[in-house]
């Protein structure tokens, strides 16, 4: 019995995030398809954790630094004893290292993963190492190709979103709100996401500050700033209009309960999976011009888009934005196709095992056969 194709990630991330939960989602369901997968990654990590809950094989590699000797050896070892069809890296460190001895074992496709628009010290290991560079948005394609990264390499792919788990419903709606203790004449303005810097929070509870008494806040996620993000809620006098959930595995049942999406990321960012979660929803939708967020605005039916920090742009922009509360079905079955069709999950997994096929990585018929079927409507496949 010939075994299924070997599928290998690495990151020497110890954090949880997006990119993490890219990496988490990739692997399940390349495994799900029935391809073999593994990860490799330093020790005391979540996302080794979560890959061994999910059963996924988990090897654990020193990406601390590259100039380890050690490390080069363990996982020069490890890559030839697995000898896997596909190695896809993501961070810097596991990038040089896993890149390199990749191809030394003559890996048959070699894929680095960029997940955020910044720039890059070197073009050198992308240029030599890897085969393919997936790219969240075509904002970090374009800025890595002015960094001299060999245009042929890249495609844009961003991280798929299931569209069958984030979908509207009202009972959640109704739960949400009423354990929040929050008004159906409330207007409940919501952002989910990590705390980071580069989140803008601080923009989210300066415009608060603004807004009249019924406009209600929820940021539905964590992180290291969350006691500096209480504090300026604090002094801002908005503790009382300001909900903090924490981190929530489950964020598809609080997007029921928003009104607005205030996106107020302004750097840095892929397209966020949150972005597109929202989207998914069709409800009205406030963000900031960061590059990459402003490409899936042309499928979004209603929003405004402010510069960062502009106080009275956001405030106007949500006074405006709840005029426009009712929810159009029709609008929004057509945001939630477009938006599926480009950033879908399904679609994800159709590309990157089309990138497999194409790179002679050999692709099962029963994988092929197992990949999720996309409905059909006037006879086309969505």
């Amino acid at each position: 019995m010939t075994l299924a194709p070997l599928i290998v990630h690495t990151d020497w991330s110890r954090s949880w995030g997006g990119q993490e939960i890219r990496t988490l989602t990739e692997l399940r369901e390349m495994k799900k398809l029935g391809f073999r997968v593994a990860m490799i990654i330093r020790d005391d990590s979540e996302l080794a954790r979560r890959c061994q809950d999910e059963g996924i094989d988990v090897h654990l590699i020193d990406f601390s630094s590259k100039f380890s000797l050690a490390a080069w050896r363990d996982l020069f070892r490890l890559i030839r004893k697995l000898q896997p069809a596909v190695v896809n890296t993501h961070s810097s460190e596991d990038s040089w290292m896993a890149g390199c001895v990749a191809k030394i074992c003559r890996v048959p496709l070699i894929i680095k993963t960029r997940h955020v628009l910044a720039s890059i010290s070197s073009p050198l290991s992308y240029n030599i190492f890897f085969d393919i560079v997936f790219v969240c948005s075509e904002s970090i394609g374009e800025q890595l190709i002015k960094q001299k990264v060999k245009e042929d390499k890249i495609r844009v792919q961003s991280t798929g979103i299931d569209e069958e788990r984030f979908v509207f419903s009202e009972t959640d709606r109704q739960k949400i709100r009423n354990y929040y203790q929050v008004k159906e004449t409330d207007v409940l303005v919501g952002n989910v996401g990590f705390f980071r810097d580069y989140k803008g929070h601080e923009f989210i509870v300066k415009t608060a500050a603004t807004m009249p008494d019924n406009y209600k806040f929820i940021i539905v996620g964590d992180g290291n700033g969350r006691s500096l993000l209480e504090q300026e809620i604090s002094n801002a006098g908005v503790a009382d209009r300001f909900i903090l959930t924490g981190h929530q595995e489950d964020p598809e049942h609080y997007f029921s309960a928003i009104d607005i999406v205030f996106f107020s990321s302004f750097q840095t960012e892929g397209i966020s999976q949150s972005f597109i979660q929202g989207l998914l929803y069709g409800m009205p939708l406030l963000t900031c011009r960061a590059t990459s967020i402003m490409e899936p605005l042309k499928y979004v039916h209603t929003y405004r888009d402010i510069s960062y920090g502009d106080v009275d742009a956001a405030h106007n922009g949500l006074i405006e934005l709840s005029g426009h509360l009712d929810r159009d079905q029709k609008m929004i079955a057509a945001q939630r196709k477009a938006i599926a069709g480009k950033y879908g999950l399904k679609k994800m997994l159709e590309n990157i095992i089309g990138i497999y096929k194409e790179y002679g990585v050999v692709v099962p018929n029963s994988i092929v056969s197992a990949l999720p079927k996309r409905k059909k409507v006037d006879g086309n496949e969505q």
